[in-house]
């Protein structure tokens, strides 16, 4: 797989051209998930309890597309899938295919490094019970991910970890949903030339009942690795 490094310029005057739109700190345009953020803040006020930002260039040729941040993973660490259980098997992963390199120690200097890839979630701040609202959803794509996904001139391909990533980047796409069924291992060709792939979310609960294993997970990121080579 080709490293793409801030060296080469022709990248770096694409990452500058443009920037998509970041969440503040106190984004209030959910206000249940503004109203959690501050009770979690009283909670935990060691945490970050602020939206999520992306981790990853904007060169990266692919985008993995989560759910939301963890009560006690993202939302504590500030990096996407860092300090929970599917942070455990996305890392490791990624460095197995080259997407990324260095040590994954569920700390956001831990020194990983991301390898044309970036990681992003369909919304940017922890939901109650992890389970974001229909209209919290369509917020959070509108304002941030589909300007995210404008500013990623080399993109490629988008790896979706479970139903409501699949069914917001195609949202974002504007394209049916009912033309590109969600499951786990299907490859989508969209009519934009991108690739959309599907995985089951690689969550504790997925994982500890079988429903996704670790070879399942590292055949779909292998597959992506040799297309994007």
């Amino acid at each position: 797989m080709m490293t793409i490094t801030t060296a080469d310029p022709r990248r770096s005057a694409d990452m500058t051209a443009v920037q998509p739109p970041e969440p503040p700190a106190d984004c209030q345009r959910c206000p249940r998930l503004a109203d959690f953020r501050a009770h979690n803040r009283a909670r935990h006020p060691d945490f970050l309890n602020a939206p999520v930002p992306s981790f990853g260039g904007l060169d990266a040729q692919l985008l993995v597309v989560g759910l939301a941040p963890g009560l006690k993973g993202a939302n504590r660490t500030g990096r996407p899938f860092t300090g929970d259980w599917a942070g455990d098997l996305l890392y490791p992963t990624l460095v197995d295919v080259g997407f990324a390199r260095g040590t994954f120690r569920a700390d956001p200097g831990d020194g990983l490094e991301l390898i044309d890839c970036r990681i992003t979630n369909a919304v940017k701040c922890v939901p109650p019970e992890n389970k974001p609202t229909t209209e919290e959803i369509k917020t959070c794509r509108a304002a941030f991910l589909e300007g995210e996904i404008a500013a990623m001139g080399h993109l490629r391909a988008v790896l979706a970890l479970g139903k409501i990533a699949h069914d917001t980047l195609l949202v974002a796409r504007g394209l049916r949903q009912s033309h590109y069924r969600f499951a786990h291992g299907a490859w989508h060709a969209l009519p934009d030339g991108l690739i959309l792939a599907d995985s089951y979310h690689c969550s504790r609960y997925n994982t500890n009942t079988g429903r996704l294993t670790p070879a399942m997970f590292q055949e779909v990121l292998g597959r992506l690795a040799r297309e994007l080579a």
